[in-house]
């Protein structure tokens, strides 16, 4: 087998075929906010984060002294904010020099600060010193870390999506009138000049009506929806409302002329308890937005108009806080003060999700398990497909033999319904994702045009035959789960 993928090839096919690979495995962060009397100090929380968690990069809502010490040494990137109060005052250069003196240079580099929010949502404050003064001020504080010799700290604002005077269908969104020129225009091209990003803060969760509520909480959760959204405008489908929301902001900025500005998701999150009168607060809705915002983000697949990107990511929040007004804002945590998940979203290392939901998997993944037993037939060697797939055949057969009847049957079956590194990171304990998402790919390589194109848009894992793919699916996990190809690479 081994001759069948020289190192070359594989390595030319990988960048090829699987470019998101090649960047950072993982793109989410977390909001750390602190209004509790109950959470854990700051030290065994940016302990917690490093060695239970992928989580690499924290975003918190002030410069605390103890929380910035406390991330020394780890490698977590931290996002920084500044005080709504304060912006007025750091619109001058010499408080912004003071303000990066006093919060910055103390722990830096040391602490990998890599962003300073301005604000959080000014313009959604209605405050017109606050908005005449934001710009101004992210300018003043992008010069006082030059001054400094701190050349790669970013300077953004955070923005709610009620920046938008239109987001639907998506190739509607523009800014707010009035705005448009005067305010984002001129922040994009701060954005575009500094090489840094635009904020945004995108919750499905206000999405959610009572008239449409079966159909709009499904479309926030990345859940099955019956029909998706098609924006005519553009010729683009819509399965969930977070790329939608997206896909809004990126036509807002299109508009302007700043489509090229990169853009982070500065918070989104969704909350497990709720008033009584709150539509689709529950644990499972908060546990499945968030596992499956981790996947889709993480799978590098992006938006329909912002494709094959992912996006820095922040999710609200760490944790629980309980000194905050209303019973939903207590519950937006992933953790507890104990620092025990309130629910598993895939971020801690070792996680294991355990089996999904017929609600979470697509009904491609439902069709295909109810496929029924399957007989003697459904082992023999497939003739219209690739060599390599022959040729793997030839070796994966070989373990079929192991299977048992009883091992066969489609309740044993662990079909995967969209082909993602964390779908497989997901489903399949203990198999390293990225080997086993290459080794998957690959084989699809001698395959004619049209079965490419069936494999790429249509998994579970259409190829080689297509009509057993369950079973070649299957196949492979169990050859990969014996080692028969460890030497492909």
């Amino acid at each position: 087998m081994a001759s069948l993928f020289p190192l070359t090839a594989a390595v030319f096919f990988l960048s090829v075929a699987c470019p998101h690979l090649s960047r950072a495995a993982y793109t989410i962060g977390i909001n750390y906010g602190t209004i509790a009397d109950n959470l854990p100090p700051p030290s065994k929380v940016a302990t917690f984060l490093k060695t239970k968690t992928t989580i690499d990069r924290v975003k918190i809502f002030h410069a605390s002294p103890d929380i910035l010490r406390a991330f020394a040494g780890t490698g977590i990137a931290v996002t920084v904010s500044v005080g709504n109060e304060d912006i007025v005052s750091l619109s001058k250069l010499p408080a912004a020099k003071s303000w990066v003196s006093a919060n910055i240079l103390p722990f830096y580099p040391k602490t990998l600060i890599n962003r300073i929010a301005m604000g959080n949502e000014i313009l959604a404050t209605s405050d017109k010193t606050l908005i005449a003064s934001l710009l101004p001020a992210m300018k003043a504080l992008h010069s006082a870390l030059q001054f400094a010799n701190v050349t790669n700290v970013q300077v953004t604002t955070p923005n709610s999506l009620g920046i938008l005077a239109s987001s639907y269908p998506p190739s509607t969104g523009q800014f707010r009138s009035g705005f448009d020129r005067t305010i984002f225009a001129p922040i994009l091209e701060f954005h575009r000049q500094t090489n840094s990003s635009f904020m945004v803060n995108p919750y499905p969760f206000f999405g959610i009506s009572a008239e449409t509520l079966n159909y709009t909480l499904n479309y926030a959760l990345f859940k099955p929806i019956p029909y998706s959204t098609f924006d005519n405008a553009t010729g683009k489908n819509y399965t969930n409302m977070f790329d939608a929301q997206m896909d809004a902001v990126y036509s807002a900025m299109k508009k302007v002329g700043y489509e090229d500005v990169e853009i982070v998701v500065g918070e989104t999150g969704w909350p497990s308890v709720g008033d009584p009168s709150q539509l689709g607060v529950s644990m499972a809705n908060a546990e499945s937005y968030n596992r499956n915002l981790v996947r889709h983000v993480n799978s590098g697949k992006g938006t329909p108009l912002m494709p094959n990107r992912k996006f820095e990511t922040y999710i609200f929040a760490l944790f629980n806080e309980n000194k905050k007004p209303t019973t939903s804002e207590r519950n937006y945590g992933l953790f507890k003060p104990d620092l025990t998940p309130v629910y598993d979203v895939g971020i801690l290392r070792n996680s294991s999700l355990g089996p999904r939901t017929q609600s979470d998997i697509g009904p491609q993944s439902v069709a295909l398990q109810s496929l029924g037993p399957r007989t003697q037939s459904d082992f023999a060697p497939q003739s219209d497909i690739g060599p390599q797939c022959v040729a793997f055949q030839s070796v994966a057969l070989q373990s079929v033999h192991s299977l048992s009847p009883q091992s066969a049957s489609p309740q044993s079956a662990s079909p995967v319904d969209e082909l993602s590194e964390e779908v497989v990171r997901a489903k399949i304990e203990g198999v390293d994702p990225r080997r086993f998402l290459f080794f998957v790919r690959i084989l699809s390589v001698n395959l004619k045009e049209r079965k490419r194109r069936e494999f790429e848009r249509q998994p579970p894992f259409s190829f080689c035959g297509g009509s057993r793919s369950r079973l070649l699916y299957e196949v492979v996990l169990l050859a990969f789960q014996q080692h028969r190809f460890g030497g492909c690479y």
